[in-house]
């Protein structure tokens, strides 16, 4: 099955710092995954910037400036927002990039060009609120590329499901009042942010399941198959969007749950079939976590793999 790949250069130039485990070498890891011959029949296609108007259906104006305006000072390398994100030169540029990727996919699935698209960038957007960067994360990529949906394409039902090992903060307060958009969120408790206990219901749009340090992909693949799978189901998106995060395995330096490679295919393979009886198949993946180098790749290429071949 036709599947699309949006990335970017400038994606590489969004620097942190020595150590940061949001590092450019993840995305490097990524596409050397993908450049392996099972997935040379991957439509490449560079992703664009996005606009400040696409940005600000998401994120207030003054945000959205303030951020634009946010790189290193003279005789700075880095400027720290907070203690985990950081901002370099090149950083305006790749978070445009990775906003714009999802845009550019939405658009490209919406026109019948592709069924699934897959955005290799960098920085992640889960955590990002709408008037807050936090956690790596500048804009809210996922959220962006629904909202656009919403607004340019017209539809009533727009999904994010997202399995990053973390919960993803940021897309349910962008969602949580909107009865039009949906969010199901997997992740660890407690863990980082803090939030996604499974009384956080919105308006009945979103839904969580915790998972508690230590669980495998027996218990990953319980909570999407019980709880989360079904809501979706319920929800009969009209697109979904994917906020892949790969923190969830078991090699991950930034969590403890205990998920592996198959279990992501699973999932994906679970979510591709519900995009095929709601959403004429369209599935728009855009990378969050995932902080071991190693798993990263394996877990991406998994994914994609569900992708192309569901």
């Amino acid at each position: 099955m036709n599947t699309l790949l949006f990335t970017h250069q400038a994606c590489l130039d969004h620097r942190t710092g020595v150590d940061h485990p949001e590092c450019p070498d993840r995305l490097r890891a990524v596409l050397r995954a993908l450049e392996t011959e099972e997935f040379m029949h991957l439509d490449r296609r560079e992703a664009p910037r996005a606009t400040t108007a696409q940005l600000e259906r998401v994120h207030p104006a003054p945000y959205v400036a303030a951020i634009l305006a946010a790189g290193p000072a003279p005789g700075e390398t880095l400027r720290h927002l907070d203690g985990d994100t950081v901002m370099s030169a090149g950083s305006v540029e790749a978070a445009l990039r990775a906003a714009g990727a999802g845009v550019a996919a939405v658009d490209a699935v919406m026109a019948g060009e592709a069924p699934r698209a897959f955005c290799a960038v960098r920085p992640p957007g889960h955590h990002a609120e709408p008037a807050q960067a936090m956690g790596f994360c500048l804009f809210a990529n996922a959220a962006v590329a629904a909202r656009h949906a919403r607004a340019a394409h017209g539809l009533g039902r727009v999904a994010v499901v997202d399995f990053d090992v973390h919960h993803g903060n940021g897309t349910q307060a962008i969602f949580e009042r909107d009865p039009t958009l949906f969010y199901a969120s997997s992740h660890q408790y407690p863990c980082y942010p803090g939030t996604g206990l499974e009384d956080e219901t919105g308006v009945g749009n979103i839904v969580n399941a915790t998972l508690p340090p230590g669980a495998t992909g027996v218990e990953f693949r319980a909570a999407w198959a019980d709880r989360l799978l079904p809501a979706l189901e319920a929800f009969a998106p009209e697109l979904l969007v994917v906020s892949a995060g790969f923190d969830a395995h078991a090699r991950d330096p930034l969590a403890q749950l205990r998920v592996r490679e198959d279990d992501f295919a699973w999932l994906t393979e679970a979510l591709c079939r519900i995009a095929d009886r709601h959403a004429r198949g369209r599935l728009v993946s855009t990378l969050e976590g995932g902080y071991d180098l190693n798993a990263l790749a394996s877990s991406t290429a998994a994914h994609v793999r569900a992708l192309m071949l569901s």
